[in-house]
């Protein structure tokens, strides 16, 4: 009987304590402070999806107490951005969204921002103006025109005290996460991923579209890439990493035939195959997160190899697929992005 006492009251105290998170986390969620969010860049259909999601009401949870309610159309001469800034942008003012005609009345209006220009060559330039505002910023994909420009744009925010990251939404796909930590898999030895690749002059190939199979790539892989190599052809762009660890990871561009996302992992206790959907929801949480702590899920060295993967291919196409090494890439943009900020 005492036993059963005691059993009793050890989960009454559970239930208590249970009870009190529970209370304590719905008071923190009543006690957050509401987030103005602005949108600079009204050029891609993130725009309108990710409006939704922030402005849908959730009253607990990573979205809780974020709006958008600002947003700076700009745009460039790349077609995906001037064939489709009117639209995006007519769609955000039927949602209740306020355009303003500069990025310096969004910022006057705003908490946070998020950097979603379509095209990463102006990046640099925007992130400039909106860096001085010191508020959180989150730069949708590609972070940035060239890897030098990138470069700057981290350094940029480091002098400026702001906190900010970049991700492709692939990288948080249920199926992709699951795959991280699968018992069934275990140890990651080496990653095939695969998706959707088309491309836009003026930016290094990869950086359009092949950054999402590329990010879930390096989410699966971790960091550590040396030498990267690439074919490029009319049906498949495939471009295969070597890690400093000896394991092989390797990206799939469909350029031709039916395409989806996906990832096929080998590991040492098993192979799965998997993640064939990405996420904007899963991506506007974490950036709500972001938002709130002010720590990014995804590390500015992480990025830097990423893009530095991706310009390495580039390279390593000029040079006949051969083999180039990150470490020769990456000195190269350092020494462009010094130029960059004299």
């Amino acid at each position: 009987m005492k036993r059963i006492l005691l059993s009793l009251l050890s989960l009454l105290s559970l239930l208590s304590l249970l009870s009190l998170l529970a209370v304590s986390s719905a008071l923190a969620q009543n006690d957050l402070k509401p987030l103005r969010a602005g949108i600079v860049g009204l050029d891609t259909s993130h725009v309108p999806a990710f409006t939704k999601l922030f402005n849908k009401g959730e009253t607990t949870g990573e979205l809780a107490g974020i709006k958008v309610t600002t947003g700076y159309t700009g745009g460039t001469d790349m077609p995906a951005s001037k064939d489709r800034k009117e639209k995006f942008t007519q769609q955000l003012r039927d949602m209740g969204v306020e355009i303003v005609p500069t990025i310096a009345e969004l910022l006057a209006k705003v908490d946070v921002v998020l950097l979603e220009s379509v095209d990463g060559r102006i990046h640099l330039q925007e992130a400039r103006e909106i860096f001085k505002a010191g508020k959180p910023v989150f730069i949708d994909k590609p972070v940035a025109g060239t890897l030098a420009e990138a470069i700057v744009i981290f350094e940029l925010a480091k002098k400026s005290n702001v906190k900010v990251w970049s991700s492709s939404s692939s990288r948080f796909g249920v199926d992709l996460i699951s795959m991280k930590s699968n018992p069934e898999i275990g140890d990651i030895l080496s990653v095939t991923t695969w998706g959707p690749c088309s491309y836009q002059s003026g930016t290094p190939d990869l950086f359009f579209y092949a950054i999402h199979g590329i990010e879930s790539l390096f989410a699966l892989m971790g960091t550590g890439c040396e030498t990267v190599s690439r074919t490029k052809g009319p049906i498949t762009d495939q471009v295969t990493g070597v890690w400093k660890d000896g394991r092989v990871g390797t990206y799939r561009g469909i350029v031709k035939g039916k395409s989806e996302f996906g990832a096929l992992v080998f590991g040492s206790a098993g192979v799965r195959q998997g993640a064939k959907t990405i996420s904007y929801e899963a991506l506007c949480r974490q950036i709500g997160t972001f938002f709130r702590t002010g720590t990014p899920p995804v590390s500015e060295a992480e990025t830097l190899e990423i893009f530095t993967f991706m310009e390495a291919a580039d390279e390593s196409l000029r040079q006949g697929g051969k083999p180039v090494a990150l470490a020769d890439v990456l000195a190269k943009a350092q020494a462009a992005a010094a130029e960059l900020t004299k």
